[in-house]
């Protein structure tokens, strides 16, 4: 048992590793102003918004206790907090965090 924890763990890291030094070796071919840089990061960013979309829609868990139009609302006012505080990142999380624990549990 021992001896395939440890195989599976090498096997991971190499994965990892090797991908990430293939990576390295080949960003100094890419422009970060080519057409297939941009393409990639449209890709991250449509995902991330998708599984965004689909945590707030389909939620699971204890976030599946809270109304849809409660998250909904938490989400616009993270936005606009996001926007409002120049792009910062820290902000709405922890207003969101906060906002959506309040309104679960008092609504």
């Amino acid at each position: 048992m021992a001896s395939n924890i440890i195989l599976v763990i090498l096997v991971t890291s190499l994965a990892t590793f090797l991908s990430r030094f293939l990576g390295v070796i080949t960003s100094e071919n890419i422009k970060e102003n080519s057409k297939i840089f941009r393409w990639f990061n449209c890709l991250a960013y449509s995902t991330l918004a998708a599984l965004i979309a689909r945590i707030v829609i389909f939620p699971s868990g204890n976030l599946s206790d809270v109304d849809l139009i409660v998250r909904v609302f938490v989400v616009f006012l993270s936005i606009l907090l996001f926007f409002l505080t120049r792009k910062n990142l820290v902000y709405p999380t922890l207003f969101s965090a906060i906002i959506m624990s309040l309104l679960a549990n008092y609504l």
